[in-house]
């Protein structure tokens, strides 16, 4: 690990030489937890002055790399709308659980005041449209991970990520809860249910430990059940050109 002072200086230095006009900045992820890797990024979001371009950058200083949310104070209710509109929040969490780098003018302090309201009012529902699409194309994954032979190995660990992918967002959505990609997908499926989640994920991992597909069709099986069943025969899509 890190010493978070030393992760703290070097996210401030970054944000002093390469962002001097910047509104204010705070440092996310790890780093801001103290769980910071000699290896791992830094988070940094950055307010910028009315006129710059709010953007996403990843960049390497001091030989480590950074990623960064660059935005201007007014695009940032816009960008946090559509940040909860894809019900993952991102950005709202490096805003919410960020440490202060610099915020002379107090408008960090607003953004991430502004940034737990969204995030306590939770991520929009499904649409009725997309809780069937949803059971439907979880029902076809559990289907093909089940009839898959196990010698096929490829297309049977392809179908486990899709199935735990898929049954992560439903269970999350069922309970109103962030989602997640990535090293993200177990922490919100477990905080949003954890002994349904903890079967998922212990399934998907059975697959890819000893091929076993059972434990993880048993587990997606239970999220269909929470949903309404298994979707097949009766589906309909309708074709937006």
């Amino acid at each position: 690990m890190d010493d978070q002072e030393s992760v703290v200086a070097a996210a401030l230095r970054l944000v002093t030489e390469r962002f001097p006009d910047a509104l204010g900045a705070l440092l996310g992820g790890s780093a801001a937890h103290g769980r910071a890797t000699p290896t791992s990024d830094l988070d940094i979001a950055v307010l910028l002055p009315e006129g710059d371009t709010s953007r996403r950058e990843v960049i390497r200083h001091d030989g480590r790399p950074a990623e960064l949310f660059l935005h201007t104070v007014t695009d940032i209710p816009a960008f946090f709308a559509w940040d909860r509109a894809r019900r993952r929040g991102t950005v709202l969490f490096v805003y919410d659980q960020g440490i202060p780098l610099a915020d002379p003018h107090g408008h960090v302090a607003r953004t991430q005041a502004r940034a737990r309201e969204v995030l306590a009012a939770g991520p929009p529902p499904l649409t009725p449209e997309e809780w069937t699409h949803g059971r439907y194309a979880l029902t076809c994954y559990l289907d093909d991970l089940v009839d898959t032979p196990p010698a096929d190995r490829y297309a049977q660990l392809a179908l486990a990520d899709h199935a735990l992918r898929e049954a992560a967002h439903l269970v999350t959505a069922h309970h109103t809860a962030w989602t997640g990609i990535g090293k993200w997908l177990p922490r919100r499926l477990l905080a949003a249910d954890p002994q349904r989640g903890r079967a998922l994920l212990d399934g998907h991992r059975t697959v890819a430990e000893r091929g076993d597909p059972a434990p993880l069709a048993t587990a997606v099986h239970q999220v269909l059940d929470l949903l309404g069943g298994p979707l097949r025969e009766g589906y309909t899509q309708r074709w937006t050109l």
